[in-house]
């Protein structure tokens, strides 16, 4: 099991009832693949630097994530169909963490 970190964007407009249903059901999308959540953390609504699809701005939403590297494609994938996420992203944590830390001078 790896460590990663998945981004969502979720349209602005979402309220906070139904986020909360759509990230239960992204909670349960992991949890059949045999993975686990460690956070979740709401980062609120967030202006694109360019429109997107006709939209200006999205609620973003970052998890860690456990979950064997074989599972990710499918997760992903499964992750598309959902109607309410606009946007997702799912890196490595240590490639985070890479991109983080300051090299030294």
């Amino acid at each position: 099991m790896k460590t990663y970190e998945a981004m969502f964007i979720f349209s602005g407009s979402l309220k906070d009832d139904a986020l909360e249903k759509v990230l239960e059901r992204i909670r349960g999308e992991i949890a059949k693949l045999n993975g686990t959540v460690a956070s979740s953390q709401t980062l609120g609504n967030r202006t694109f630097a360019r429109p997107m699809k006709k939209r200006d701005a999205g609620l973003y939403v970052k998890m860690m994530v456990s979950l064997d590297p074989k599972d990710v494609g499918a997760l992903a994938a499964k992750l598309r169909l959902i109607e309410d996420i606009f946007r997702v992203q799912i890196v490595n944590e240590e490639k985070v963490k890479a991109e983080v830390i300051p090299a030294k001078t």
